[in-house]
C-alpha cells in the first residue's frame, strides 16, 4: 500500500477530525454536560447508528469491491448504471427507514434509554425526529464515497466529512452569539445536524460528475443485476454482523442512560477515541480496501497479502502509540479541549475515566476496520459476521459483569474488550484460510508490532513523566495554562516514540519519511 496516498487521506481526514473536535468542543460549551447533552446524545446515536449500519457499514462494504469489479468487467457505463440502482434503492429502503424513525421515535427512544426521566425521553423523542433526515442525506453520501473511493478517488471523500463539521459550527457560532439556554440548543444543534449532512453530500457531486456519473436514480430491472443481487448478498450478511456492533452501542447507552451525565461522557471519551481511528485506522483502511478490492477482482493474492500486510502494519505504527497517549494524558487532553463553558471540571474527571478504558481497543478496533472489508472482498461475509456477533455476546457478558463494580467505566472496558475479540477472530479466520505458513496477514506482522509496543512504552514513560513535572509548575486554569498541560507531555511523549522506534529499525518510520520528502519534492518542482 502506497504510504504516500494513505499520508495524504489521513491529512485530509486530520482535518475534519479537527473541525469535529472544534464542533464537539462548542457543544460542551454551549450544553454542557447534563440532562440536554444526554438527550441529544442519544436522539443523535439513533440515525447514527443507522447510518453506521446501512450506509458507511455494510454498504460501502459491499458496493465498493462489487463497483470496482464491475467498472473493470464491464466497463465505466455499465458501472455508473449499477450506481443509479444503488442510488434508487437507498431512496426507496433509507427513505422509509427515515418515516419509521419518525413516527415510532417514542418506542425507539424508550428502548435505547430506559434509564431516562420523562421529560428527558421526551425532548430525545423531538430530537430523534429532527434528525431522522440525517440517515437518507448521509446514505447517499457514502455510496458517492464508495464509487469515488473505487476508482482510487480519494480527496473529495476524506474531505466531505469537513463540511459536516462546518455545518454544524456555523449553526453553533449562531446558537451560542444568540445566547440560548441548553435546552434551545439542542434543538437548534439538531437542525445544524442536517445542514452539515446536506453539505457532506454535495461536496462530492463535483467529482463524481467529472468522472461521468449522471444522476439518475431507478429501481426497474434491480433484482435482475448480477452486481445488485451480489451488493444484497454481501450486505445481507453485513448487516447482520454489523448489526451486532450496534447493538453494542445500545447496549451501551441503555446501560449508561442510567447515570447522570454518563451519556455524555462516554460519547466525548469514545470520540476523542476515534480521533486517532478516523486520521489513521479509517485513512488506512480506505487506501487498503480498495487496493485489496482491485487485487481480489484479478485473483492476485500475493498482491492482497502484500497490501494487507502493509496496512496492518501502518496500523499498529500509528495507533498502539495514540492509545498509549490518550491513556495516559486523558485529563489534560480533555480539559484542553472540552473544559470550557459549561463543561467542568468534574465533567473532565468522568470523561478521563472513560478514555483511559476505550483507549485499550483503539488497536483492535483500526485493524478490524482495515481486516473485515478484505473478507468482502472475496465474498467470505460469513467470516466477518461471526466476529461481529461473537464481539457482540462478549460486550452483553462484560456489560452485565462489569457495571455493577465500574459503572460507566465498565461499558467503555466492555466495548474495548470486544473489539479485541473480534479482531482476533478475523485474524485467526484470515491465517486459517489465506496463511502461508506465516500469519497469513503479510510478512513481520507480529515481528514489527513487538517493536511498536516497546516503542510506546518509551512515550509512556516520557509522557507521564513529563506531565506530573508540567502539572507542578503550571496551575491554575486558563486556555494557555491548560494548552501548556497538555501538550508538552504530548510532543515529549511523540519524539520519544520516534527516537525508540528510529532506534529499533520500525521501517515505517522510514516510510513515513520517504513519503513526506517526495510529497514536498512535488510541491516544491511545481
Amino acid at each position: 500500500m502506497a504510504m504516500g496516498r494513505a499520508l495524504w487521506i489521513s491529512a485530509a481526514t486530520m482535518a475534519s477530525r479537527v473541525l469535529g473536535l472544534a464542533r464537539d468542543q462548542l457543544f460542551a460549551a454551549l450544553v454542557g454536560a447534563n440532562a440536554w447533552s444526554d438527550a441529544f446524545v442519544a436522539a443523535f446515536r439513533i440515525p447514527n447508528l443507522l447510518r453506521d449500519l446501512f450506509a458507511e457499514g455494510a454498504l460501502s462494504s459491499a458496493f465498493v469491491p462489487t463497483f470496482a469489479e464491475t467498472h473493470r468487467n464491464r466497463g465505466p457505463e455499465q458501472a455508473w448504471q449499477l450506481a443509479n440502482l444503488v442510488v434508487g434503492l437507498v431512496l426507496t429502503v433509507v427513505g422509509t427507514l427515515t418515516l419509521l424513525g419518525v413516527l415510532f421515535a417514542p418506542q425507539v427512544v424508550a428502548v435505547v434509554a430506559p434509564g431516562f426521566a420523562p421529560e428527558q425521553a421526551a425532548i430525545t423523542v423531538r430530537l430523534t425526529r429532527i434528525m431522522m433526515p440525517f440517515l437518507l442525506l448521509v446514505s447517499l453520501a457514502a455510496t458517492a464515497m464508495g464509487a469515488l473511493n473505487a476508482q482510487q478517488r480519494f480527496t473529495a471523500p476524506a474531505l466531505a466529512p469537513a463540511l459536516f463539521n462546518v455545518g454544524s459550527i456555523g449553526v453553533g457560532l449562531g446558537l451560542w452569539f444568540a445566547g440560548l439556554g441548553p435546552e434551545a440548543a439542542v434543538t437548534g444543534w439538531s437542525v445544524g445536524t442536517l445542514f452539515g449532512g446536506l453539505l457532506q453530500l454535495f461536496a462530492q457531486a463535483p467529482a463524481l460528475h467529472r468522472l461521468g456519473y449522471r444522476f439518475r436514480p431507478r429501481l426497474g430491472g434491480a433484482l435482475g443485476e448480477p452486481g445488485v443481487r451480489r451488493i444484497a448478498r454481501l450486505m445481507g450478511a453485513a448487516v447482520i454482523g454489523l448489526s451486532a456492533t450496534q447493538v453494542n452501542i445500545v447496549v451501551n447507552t441503555i446501560f449508561a442512560s442510567h447515570e447522570d451525565r454518563a451519556v455524555t461522557w462516554l460519547n466525548f471519551a469514545f470520540r476523542l477515541m476515534q480521533f486517532p481511528l478516523g486520521v489513521f485506522g479509517v485513512a488506512i483502511a480506505t487506501v487498503a480496501g480498495a487496493g485489496v478490492a482491485r487485487k481480489a477482482a484479478e485473483r492476485d493474492l500475493p498482491a492482497v497479502r502484500e497490501t494487507l500486510g502493509s496496512a496492518m502494519r501502518l496500523v499498529a505504527f500509528l495507533n498502539v502509540p495514540s492509545a498509549v497517549g490518550l491513556a495516559l494524558l486523558a485529563s489534560p487532553i480533555i480539559s484542553l479541549i472540552y473544559e470550557h463553558g459549561r463543561f467542568r471540571a468534574s465533567d473532565t474527571a468522568g470523561t478521563a475515566q472513560a478514555l483511559l478504558f476505550y483507549a485499550l481497543g483503539l488497536y483492535a478496533y483500526s485493524a478490524v476496520k482495515v481486516l473485515a472489508p478484505a473478507f468482502y472482498a472475496f465474498d467470505l461475509a460469513r467470516v466477518p459476521l461471526i466476529g461481529s456477533v461473537m464481539g457482540m455476546v462478549a460486550n452483553v457478558g462484560l456489560n452485565l459483569a462489569l457495571y455493577p463494580v465500574l459503572g460507566y467505566r465498565g461499558v467503555a472496558l466492555g466495548t474495548s474488550l470486544a473489539a479485541t475479540m473480534n479482531f482476533a477472530v478475523l485474524a485467526i479466520a484470515w491465517r486459517l484460510r489465506f496463511g502461508d505458513g506465516g500469519s497469513g496477514l503479510g510478512p513481520g506482522i507480529w515481528r514489527q508490532l513487538a517493536k511498536v509496543l516497546a516503542a510506546s512504552a518509551v512515550l509512556g514513560v516520557v509522557a507521564w513523566g513529563t506531565h506530573h513535572l508540567v502539572a507542578a509548575r503550571v496551575t491554575g486554569h486558563g486556555l494557555g495554562r491548560q494548552a501548556v498541560r497538555a501538550l508538552v507531555p504530548v510532543a515529549a511523549g511523540g519524539l520519544a516514540y520516534l527516537a525508540a522506534a528510529a532506534a529499533l529499525g520500525v521501517a515505517e518510520l522510514q516510510e513515513l519519511w520517504g513519503a513526506l520528502r517526495r510529497r514536498a519534492g512535488r510541491r516544491a518542482g511545481a
